[in-house]
């Protein structure tokens, strides 16, 4: 049943790229394992790409209003897609089938940008994603938001009666941010009462320069740049000057 408390997956896409005004091709990968995945390119102006692996509740339409913003603010390329299990992808969800679905994304972002113009973004358990990838291939930058130590360390938050030998899924962060050598930007939120503030923090610590680390004032998991506002967005337009 561990599945159950990690992913919370809809197959129901309530938008598109056209309901915010994008242009966008519809895409369909195939991952290493043969699983089709379905998401969007949504053209920016084409000088840099944005890897969007989202959290685990939902599916990738509802990430479309940030990804409108990202594209509109930043002019970024934002491939967004789903992982198996979520949307219209196929599959059922795994911690090496997210690995797997994340390199196809890759692939296909490097089929049409070089690796030094893609950057890599995860929030919530899109962070354990990123981090993963960022540990193989090559990437301009990689940001990650409201990101955890691992899932032993999540469970020990919010399920401590769970005994830690029957966690299978891994997701370890701690163990796996001093790999990664592209730059990173850390957005944590102040008042995350999903993936405590104090375990993004110490990932900072444990990450190896480059780094920048920026607190949102107030923000909640799923608040964050609502909350964080204008200078949410500051911190973006930083780290992607200072690449």
């Amino acid at each position: 049943m561990e599945g159950r408390f990690l992913y919370f997956p809809t197959r129901t896409l309530a938008a598109n790229p056209a309901s915010f005004g994008l242009r966008a091709d519809e895409l369909s990968l195939t991952t290493e394992d043969g699983v089709r995945l379905h998401g969007w390119w949504i053209k920016g102006v084409g000088g840099r790409a944005l890897l969007f692996f989202h959290g685990n509740a939902g599916n990738a339409a509802d990430r479309l209003d940030r990804a409108r913003i990202l594209n509109e603010r930043l002019g970024l390329d934002v491939f967004l897609v789903d992982y198996r299990g979520y949307g219209q992808s196929g599959g059922a969800p795994s911690e090496e089938g997210l690995y797997r679905d994340a390199r196809a994304v890759y692939d296909e972002a490097l089929s049409r940008f070089h690796a030094n113009q893609i950057v890599f973004f995860g929030e919530s358990l899109g962070s354990a994603v990123a981090i993963q990838l960022a540990t193989e291939q090559t990437s301009a930058g990689v940001v990650l938001e409201t990101p955890f130590l691992s899932i032993p360390a999540m469970a020990r938050k919010h399920y401590p009666f769970v005994p830690a030998f029957l966690i299978r899924s891994r997701y370890d962060n701690e163990e796996k941010i001093a790999s990664v050598a592209a730059p990173k930007l850390f957005l944590i939120a102040e008042n995350d009462e999903i993936a405590p503030p104090e375990q993004g923090r110490r990932l900072f610590d444990l990450a190896a320069t480059p780094k920048t680390l920026f607190v949102i004032p107030g923000a909640g998991h799923n608040d964050t740049y609502v909350t964080g506002g204008e200078d949410y967005w500051k911190a973006w337009v930083r780290f992607l000057g200072e690449l």
